[in-house]
């Protein structure tokens, strides 16, 4: 049986789901990325992952998708079952 594990949102592999526990950043960076959808307590899919420092793509509770930088995704924790 598989437990639950906490990782950055870049080192979440496409297609794979988890809910965002942590957001590793300063206030301006949690109001943008509020802003955005994205907060503690989300559901969110991994739908795309850009090779060389690109984007990362991620599908917030099955609705939004929504593109966001590396370095903002490395500051994501989400818990993966």
């Amino acid at each position: 049986m598989d437990k639950a594990y906490e990782i950055p949102l870049d080192k979440l592999k496409k297609d794979n789901s988890g809910l965002i526990v942590d957001i590793l950043g300063g206030h301006k960076l949690i109001k943008k990325l509020d802003a955005l959808g994205i907060r503690r307590g989300k559901e969110l899919t991994k739908i795309s992952n850009m090779v060389m420092n690109g984007p990362v793509t991620v599908k917030i509770n099955g609705t939004n998708n929504i593109a966001i930088g590396r370095g903002m995704a490395k500051k994501i924790i989400v818990k993966v079952n």
